[in-house]
């Protein structure tokens, strides 16, 4: 922020509080929740001595991490990363992905945006095809499949006569093989539109959302060459109908999941692929989270890529459903505008002159930077600031369950002995990343690196007369599988359970309790680290967790 600054971000010193001599730390579990006490829950099933300490303290609590305690339509609405981080650093639940665009398509405004209204008429100007890229379910992570419905209806009301939609399979936020049924809800609408109105609306390819097209922070662009490959050059196995082509992958591998499908292609014989991403085309990447849309679109905008051999496609449209990244303008062009937070929890502790760090591996790493700090690229104030990226491995996530945590750990211990800093975040993604494989015993194991990493970081913390947050943002390995009709089924997805919270400080007197919140929530805990910083908390953020004696 350097000299521009305003006095809306000073913090009031409490009279109540008082911060301890060392740092606090924030310390996220990543996909940590608290489930059922049965063989469902890997987290309950995991050797995991100082998280269960923890719990049985007196400052514990279970905080809601889901639904509209972080900005989601519902409580039926799974909490994920970004919601959360989001809701911890702005210190209060805002409306969020899925409700901005639910909200923009119940009132019109998306397509009453300019940004629509220029992806169609570059369609009927030049009688090309509009495509959409994303991930087809409910899941309401990414994506939901309304929103796409929703949209081609009004492309044909627009009288746009062929549309192509390259799709995402997900088996990760929804059931591990419920593709088809996604498919078939497509099928329906586009037979509809087709029969009605005499057009040409079709399925053009497909695959997997682990294998193509939705990598996310930079972690693999093989990924995102093999969905450029499958959705504009048409170069993968070829098929008659993506329900042909998913039946017959289910009938090769009967261990496989939606989420590590092959790329496919839709084509009218053996070698012409019907929806290939050709000039004049407009293209909605119909995802409204963006840590997976940001590089495709990428792949599509920059004018100065070098990631893969991408021969850029002349006049090409292309939106995304909501603005990926706002500071780096990914996409330039965008449906639904996003929250607009211009006050998050760094913005006051850098006023303050609170001297700063955050820490995770790759996979993360844009949770405890980007989406803490309201949806905002790079630093608030260098100066006072300190971000660091562990490179996580590429390989499959469960071979190595523990994956980044001692490197996470022994950086963090390594910043906080130096004595520079007053307050730091990190985020152990290791419960997440490999609850979504939905390997069992890895992620037990990952469950437990994870817990070995935090009891050397309180250790420190402890020596150092600091204090620490320890929480989840959501649940995940804490519901492995789901029993359906006597059936269990592997869940891959996140949970709708409330996560731990726990605060560590080995200076503590008695002199505060933890508040009777109903229920509390991620959104409390941004007052409660200006409380425990010595400040008060801005009046419009959700109470402090904590209250004096």
């Amino acid at each position: 922020m350097g000299f521009n600054v305003f006095m809306k971000y000073s913090l009031k010193k409490s009279t109540h509080f008082k911060k301890n001599p060392g740092p606090l730390v924030l310390i996220i579990l990543d996909g940590v929740g608290i489930g059922k006490k049965d063989n469902s829950n890997a987290v309950h099933i995991a050797h995991t001595p100082c998280l269960d300490l923890l719990m049985s303290s007196h400052l514990y609590t279970e905080l809601k991490a889901h639904g509209t305690a972080v900005g989601m339509p519902s409580d039926e609405d799974m909490g994920n990363s970004e919601v959360g981080h989001n809701t911890l650093g702005s210190g209060r639940a805002l409306p969020q992905g899925a409700t901005l665009v639910n909200t923009s398509i119940k009132t019109k405004k998306i397509y009453n945006s300019p940004t629509w209204n220029s992806s169609m008429n570059h369609c009927l100007n030049y009688n090309s095809t509009l495509h959409f890229i994303g991930l087809l379910s409910d899941g309401n992570v990414h994506s939901h499949i309304n929103h796409l419905i929703d949209m081609l209806d009004k492309s044909a009301k627009e009288k746009v006569k062929k549309v192509r939609i390259h799709c995402l399979l997900d088996g990760r936020d929804v059931d591990e093989r419920s593709a088809l049924s996604y498919v078939a809800q497509l099928e329906n609408k586009l037979s509809t539109i087709n029969n009605t109105e005499g057009f040409d609306y079709a399925i053009a390819s497909g695959g997997g959302r682990m294998l193509i097209t939705m990598d996310r922070y930079n972690a693999d662009w093989k990924m995102v060459e093999k969905g450029w490959e499958t959705h504009v050059l048409g170069n993968a196995r070829h098929f008659s109908s993506a329900k042909q082509a998913i039946q017959t992958m289910y009938t090769e591998n009967n261990k496989i999941t939606d989420q590590y499908l092959p790329p496919f292609v839709i084509s009218d014989d053996a070698s012409t692929p019907i929806g290939k991403i050709k000039k004049n085309d407009s293209i909605i990447f119909f995802n409204f989270r963006g840590d997976r849309a940001i590089e495709m679109s990428m792949a599509f905008e920059s004018q100065n890529f070098d990631k893969f051999n991408r021969a850029p496609i002349p006049n090409i449209n292309f939106s995304g459903m909501l603005s990926y990244d706002g500071d780096l303008n990914i996409p330039k062009n965008y449906l639904v505008d996003p929250p607009f937070i211009d006050d998050p929890l760094s913005k006051y502790l850098c006023y303050e002159g609170i001297r700063s760090f955050a820490i995770s591996e790759t996979q993360k790493y844009g949770h405890v930077t980007y989406f803490w700090n309201g949806n905002s690229s790079g630093y608030i104030d260098k100066s006072l600031e300190k971000y660091i990226e562990i490179p996580s491995y590429t390989g499959p996530f469960d071979e190595k369950p523990e994956m980044r945590a001692p490197e996470i750990a022994e950086k963090t211990i390594e910043l906080l002995k130096s004595g520079l800093y007053d307050f730091g975040r990190i985020n152990f993604p290791n419960g997440d990343m490999i609850g979504h494989t939905g390997n069992f015993n890895a992620t037990v194991k990952s469950v437990e690196a994870a817990d070995t990493q935090l009891s050397r970081l309180l250790e420190t913390i402890n020596e150092l007369k600091g204090t620490a947050i320890v929480l989840a943002d959501h649940g995940n390995a804490d519901e492995m599988y789901v029993l359906k009709n006597g059936i269990k089924k592997t869940k891959t997805a996140h949970s709708l359970n409330s996560v731990p919270c726990a605060i560590v400080d080995p200076l503590f007197k008695n002199t505060y309790i933890m508040k009777s919140i109903s229920p509390p929530g991620l959104s409390n805990i941004a007052a409660t680290i200006c409380n425990l910083l010595g400040f008060e908390a801005p009046t419009h953020f959700d109470s402090s967790l904590i209250a004096p004696l």
